[in-house]
């Protein structure tokens, strides 16, 4: 494998399972120390035991995306521990399924405290630290195919991975000047526990499997692949794009 993060140190929030977990692993297995995010309370062993497999290096940082003082001090911890911060990955969300009139004040409150403002107080607070040390870097946001389709049980999800993608977009224009590119994904159906619940059910997994163009369920792997090119000098030239990585199921949604 190359090593194309030789030397660099990543952030990557909710690391320890699904496309988290293997990004985290890949961003390693290239070369970079990572910071591996878990909630408080949450066991990183098993995403620090992939890094290790695979000769890489990493350590926990603990906080909850619904706090900013949280985020901040991550942010901090790992440039202080690790010297510099060069690479983040926004990853972290939650996705409870519920109908958009059984969502609740406190539940859409959630949602966004999660995985809007999350993401933007990490990014944020990340590119503040690249702009201090003054060596440029590489974000990725983690958005999902459900910035462009709605979803059943998912109308407030929705609303908040549109939210993502559209940040992305701006905060590339804004960071640019600093030699910090901005990017997202957007994956569809990847096997990961976040998605279990819903393709638990026959005719949920029958529709997804007709619709994706590929006839079969991305791996988080091969997410990973795609957020490491986003984060490495091979996009060098790519900023404020939103990368769809979805088996081809937008394509054929409709029918």
């Amino acid at each position: 494998m190359e090593r194309r993060f030789e030397g660099k140190v990543a952030l990557v929030t909710g690391a320890t399972t699904g496309i988290g977990q293997a990004a985290a692993a890949r961003l390693a297995a290239e070369g970079a120390v990572v910071a591996v995010n878990q909630l408080p309370g949450q066991d990183p062993a098993a995403t620090l035991e992939r890094i290790a497999a695979g000769g890489g290096q990493g350590f926990p940082v603990v906080a909850d995306m619904r706090d900013p003082g949280q985020v901040t001090a991550m942010v901090h911890e790992v440039a202080d521990r690790a010297g510099r911060l060069d690479c983040v990955v926004s990853n972290a969300a939650i996705n409870p399924l519920m109908r958009w009139d059984e969502t609740t004040i406190e539940d859409f409150n959630a949602l966004f405290e999660t995985n809007v403002r999350g993401t933007w107080v990490v990014v944020t607070e990340g590119a503040k630290q690249m702009i201090a040390e003054g060596h440029g870097g590489a974000i990725c946001c983690v958005s999902s195919i459900s910035a462009h389709v709605g979803a059943p049980g998912q109308t407030a999800y929705c609303g908040t991975k549109g939210a993502i993608s559209m940040l992305a977009k701006a905060l590339g224009r804004d960071l640019g000047e600093h030699a910090i590119r901005v990017n997202a994904v957007e994956p569809g159906w990847v096997k990961t526990p976040m998605a279990a619940p819903l393709l638990d059910d026959p005719a949920v997994l029958r529709y997804y499997i007709e619709r994706v163009a590929l006839h079969r369920g991305g791996e988080p792997e091969e997410l990973a692949a795609v957020i490491a090119y986003l984060l490495s000098d091979d996009a060098s030239y790519v900023t404020s794009a939103t990368l769809l990585a979805d088996g081809g199921f937008i394509v054929n949604a409709e029918l």
